[in-house]
């Protein structure tokens, strides 16, 4: 299945060697002398692992070359050697190399579709439609609550000091006095409400670092 113009290169510090694809889909490299090489497979559909070949001399006048391969990658220590990938194979005596594909190479980048469920799979919009059900669903809990239940709601409502806080910072003051009289402008300013007692038995009121007058 692969392009006629596969070709697969055995190169070393010094030697190069080239090859195209066969009929059988078989790369056959000629006058290779021993030495450690890498092999590449270049083709312009599918992408190969490289692989390191280290060819030996034969072990008797009459033997063959021997061959062993292991997996590598860009940038690798030469000396570090990955998976080895070179099985005997038991029937002829033929070493077989097997070259593994990384993927499919692809030239095009896919235009990109709207779709309404990539709406609902953004978290704002998933805390806002939150946000929205508790606002409009609020209410008609309250009305169909128990009414000794919702004065009781109601009750812990007003004693919450945070609807103190937020009627303070909206200028509502609440006659109860305590949290209702809190100044969130001299809050955020770092300064507060002091009293302290003046020699003729008065009060010295002290806001902020403003000026103080007698009581």
């Amino acid at each position: 299945t692969l392009p006629p113009s596969t070709r697969a290169t055995l190169n070393s510090l010094n030697k190069h060697h080239s090859a195209p694809l066969s009929d059988l889909n078989t790369f056959s490299f000629h006058n290779v002398t021993p030495g450690s090489y890498l092999l590449d497979i270049h083709c312009h559909t599918h992408a190969f692992l490289p692989l390191r070949l280290d060819v030996s001399p034969p072990s008797s006048p009459s033997g063959n070359l021997s061959i062993e391969a292991w997996e590598t990658f860009r940038g690798n220590d030469w000396g570090n050697r990955g998976e080895k990938v070179s099985v005997v194979n038991p029937d002829t005596g033929e070493i077989v190399i097997v070259a593994r594909m990384a993927g499919q190479k692809s030239y095009f980048m896919e235009r990109s579709t709207f779709s309404v469920l990539s709406i609902f799979k953004n978290p704002i919009i998933l805390l806002s439609l939150v946000s929205m059900g508790l606002f409009f669903g609020m209410p008609k809990l309250i009305e169909n609550m128990d009414p000794e239940m919702r004065a009781e709601w109601e009750e812990q409502q007003k004693s919450n000091p945070m609807n103190a806080l937020m009627g303070a910072a909206s200028g509502q003051q609440s006659g109860g006095g305590g949290m209702g009289n809190f100044d969130m402008a001299a809050f955020l300013a770092g300064s507060g409400n002091k009293e302290e007692k003046g020699g003729n038995g008065g009060v010295v009121r002290r806001r902020g670092k403003g000026t103080c007058g007698w009581l």
